[in-house]
């Protein structure tokens, strides 16, 4: 399908600082098969494949150090023409049973995936740089020389982002918490970037705080962009559970028909997280969870001490109707307008030691 009119494209499931590896198990059989498709071609004359826009030049790129390693590739400190990056290196076997069908479409999706993501620009979303698949004769420069890489290895190259998630900073944070300003800062770097998405008709579906990345200067930025496609104008058929139990929408967790508005309910859950440092329904099951933040309405409980400007915010994002959720560019208007001079967050400015009378042993909702 092609972008266009008001459909909203949809994006979920990958993170490209540690892509989601069931999807590279996917991924593999398609660009393997494509590649012999390929080579097939050329041995016969077919003649060399056009060039997308965002594929990068392996020439340009030098590896560094290992960051982190999964089952399919590793995750590299890079410099992608000068700049710094972040490289996954994704090397797979022969793995997994496909048809042609589902081969074409997931390499459909991939390219459709990066071709979105190439185009856009914000300062609250992380940047892509490019991507090979399965180039021949993939040479990549190193400190220690050349490597050649075989010609089934996926190349996803990023920028660096050296501040990590953002679920990780909170949870280093879960004892002192954040000030006041911190969590207003952080939540409108994250609103703003969810705006932006909004407004090119991108729909992420997996709003959390492990997919938002930190820079040096602790600004917040949107890192996942998975399997991107354009909504149907017609919502009955964008349907199907897509994102993460605590963060997903009682309308997506449902199965029912959904829009943008999943992407609202999902950051009123991270606004919650990021003012506790807490996690959502800590003592719940995923199957306790469904049931009840759909048939009982469920939601984290607001700590006593904070402030119902920003409160408001919290329960207008989850409203169990979408149609009563603000639009995002809403969102960021009401945070802009809290008044973060006198504090109000979890850490009073006349109590450093932090607000006690919000904690408790029992942390479930």
């Amino acid at each position: 399908m092609k972008e266009g009119g008001d459909g909203f494209v949809r994006a979920d499931q990958i993170d490209l600082k540690s892509l989601d590896e069931q999807l590279e198990r996917h991924l593999s059989r398609a660009w393997t098969m494509e590649k012999k498709k390929d080579d097939e071609r050329g041995g016969s004359g077919g003649g060399a494949r056009e060039r997308e826009e965002w594929e990068i030049d392996p020439s340009k790129l030098v590896i560094k150090g290992v960051i982190a390693r999964g089952t399919f590739g590793t995750v590299h400190r890079g410099v992608y023409d000068g700049v710094d990056v972040a490289v996954k290196l994704l090397d797979w076997g022969e793995e997994g049973n496909r048809t042609e069908a589902e081969i074409n479409s997931l390499r459909t999706a991939f390219s459709q995936e990066v071709s979105v993501w190439h185009k856009l620009d914000h300062p609250n979303v992380t940047k892509f740089i490019g991507a090979t698949m399965g180039a021949t004769g993939l040479n990549i420069q190193t400190e220690n020389g050349h490597i050649g890489m075989p010609s089934n290895v996926c190349c996803v190259v990023v920028e660096y982002l050296p501040g990590g998630a953002l679920k990780s900073y909170l949870i280093k944070n879960r004892r002192r918490k954040l000030a006041f300003k911190v969590v207003i800062q952080l939540a409108l770097d994250m609103a703003r970037g969810l705006s932006y998405l909004h407004s090119k008709k991108i729909v992420h579906r997996d709003v959390k705080t492990e997919n938002m990345l930190l820079d040096k200067s602790r600004t917040v930025k949107i890192a996942d962009f998975g399997v991107a496609r354009v909504e149907a104008q017609n919502p009955n058929d964008m349907t199907g559970e897509t994102g993460t139990l605590g963060y997903m929408a009682p309308e997506v967790l449902n199965g029912n028909p959904y829009n943008r508005k999943c992407d609202v309910y999902s950051f009123g859950i991270c606004l919650w997280e990021i003012y506790c440092c807490d996690m959502p329904y800590p003592d719940l099951s995923f199957s306790e969870i469904t049931s009840a933040v759909v048939r009982q309405n469920l939601r984290p409980e607001i700590p006593r001490c904070c402030p119902s400007s920003l409160a408001n915010v919290m329960k207008r994002c989850w409203d169990a109707n979408p149609d009563r959720r603000p639009e995002m560019d809403e969102v960021v208007a009401m945070l802009e307008a809290i008044d973060t001079s006198k504090g109000g967050g979890m850490i009073p400015i006349d109590e450093p030691q932090g607000c006690f009378s919000c904690f408790r042993k029992y942390r479930g909702p």
